[in-house]
């Protein structure tokens, strides 16, 4: 679209307010609202704002930024149409000499996804992200289990979100009640990581308006109850042909079907899945979904029939070519989608570069190994702290972020780690307030 194109649109549409979206360093959507009489400027100049004061974002002294809309991101606001309707873009962030700025979430990926093209790949990502819904007094809305969509509230919330997506241009392929109470899953179509990103924003921006306009309160934090199912963000991933579109992680003659290029993949991912779990499980909250005995992997293993596995081969494609892919079942939904999407990319990538053989698969329940099969596999960081000790050992990341982001990054989550220990958790005062 161009300018003059999405100016007429929105004139059809009766746009009275734009919304301007962006993703900060922690993936939380920030807007600025301006009325619709300033679009054609916004569009053809930016917008400007200060990005000191956003977390993570310049130093004071390069506060001066613009946000330019994506203009493919156009979409009306479903719930903002009384007193005039609101266009909602994602943006992108410039510096005032009209260059990228290094710090955008958005452009990192950008910049990943270009040195993927330019090797003659298109990635493709399809995210499951869960969640959990409360009511005002902090409890789950229902008590229902997997699959189980009795729940009147939680039926009627669901049906608004998958309709208040399709007005952001959003397929929902299924949702359903996931395992714990009051929590549930929304998938939407597989496609290009950018997209993909600015999809699952969207989604996670969607679905807490809608509880809050239901008298609910949605949360993607991965721990949210004791002893509960944690909610996690599982990542199915493959790489196409760029000019063909040809799924390259099949192969007909192998045992998972998958092709060398795909094996070159997950050992890219596995070799650098310790440093990654600092951006994709990135709270001190994240490391309490990641324990043995729930669902969430705890083991660097890769395999079939096994959910317990880091990395999942579904096995249902061996008569869908086009459907070849992996699934990465660390990440949770507090993740920046860009920045996670961006290191994992990167992090295929180096495997395909340096022609890497993931280790052998592991099959079966791996919770239920001895400790003699358990002594020669790897597990994942435990922590927020001994995550980020292995990514600021990690150059490849570093290379992803850049020097500034990275180390901002580190900053703002050792801070995030100081500040969980001077806080005494409710188990602690259960624990020993009366027997010491």
């Amino acid at each position: 679209m161009e300018i003059d194109d999405v100016i007429q649109r929105a004139k059809r549409d009766n746009v009275e307010f734009v919304s301007l979206q962006f993703a900060d360093l922690l993936g939380i959507v920030n807007e600025i609202v301006t009325p619709a009489n300033e679009l054609e400027d916004t569009l053809e100049y930016g917008a400007w704002f200060d990005g000191s004061s956003i977390e993570g974002f310049a130093r004071i002294q390069e506060s001066d930024l613009f946000l330019k809309p994506d203009l493919t991101t156009y979409s009306l606001v479903p719930w903002l149409q009384e007193n005039g309707k609101t266009v909602r873009f994602i943006c992108d962030i410039y510096k005032p000499n009209g260059e990228p700025y290094e710090g955008d979430p958005r452009f990192v990926l950008k910049k990943i996804v270009k040195e993927a093209r330019e090797m003659g790949f298109l990635y493709n990502l399809g995210p499951e992200p869960e969640f959990y819904l409360f009511d005002t007094t902090k409890s789950p809305i229902d008590s229902g289990g997997y699959f189980d969509m009795l729940s009147h509230e939680g039926y009627q919330v669901m049906k608004e979100i998958v309709k208040a997506l399709q007005s952001f241009g959003i397929n929902t392929e299924a949702v359903h009640h996931e395992v714990g109470k009051g929590q549930y899953e929304t998938d939407f179509n597989y496609g290009p990581a950018l997209e993909t990103a600015d999809r699952l924003l969207t989604l996670k921006y969607t679905v807490k308006k809608m509880a809050q306009i239901h008298n609910m309160h949605a949360t993607f934090m991965p721990k949210p109850i004791n002893n509960a199912a944690g909610s996690g963000l599982h990542v199915h991933q493959s790489l196409a042909d760029i000019k063909t579109g040809e799924n390259l992680f099949y192969s007909k003659s192998d045992r998972y079907n998958l092709s060398k290029t795909a094996y070159n993949f997950i050992a890219g991912q596995i070799n650098n899945i310790k440093p990654m779990c600092a951006i994709l499980c990135p709270t001190v909250n994240s490391y309490k979904r990641l324990v043995p005995g729930f669902e969430a992997p705890v083991y660097i293993t890769w395999g079939s029939m096994n959910r317990s596995a880091l990395i999942r081969v579904p096995h249902w494609f061996s008569e869908k070519p086009d459907s070849a892919r992996i699934e990465l079942r660390c990440p949770d939904p507090t993740c920046n989608p860009y920045l996670a999407f961006a290191v994992m990319l990167k992090a295929g990538l180096d495997g395909i570069k340096n022609g890497s053989e993931p280790p052998e698969p592991t099959e079966g329940n791996v919770y239920k190994f001895d400790d003699t099969s358990l002594s020669n596999i790897d597990i994942l960081p435990t922590s927020l702290p001994e995550a980020l000790n292995e990514l600021k050992k990690n150059g490849m990341i570093k290379e992803v972020l850049g020097e500034q982001l990275f180390e901002k990054y580190i900053g703002i989550k050792t801070k995030e780690w100081n500040e969980s220990k001077i806080r005494v958790a409710q188990w602690e005062i259960d624990k020993y307030f009366y027997i010491y």
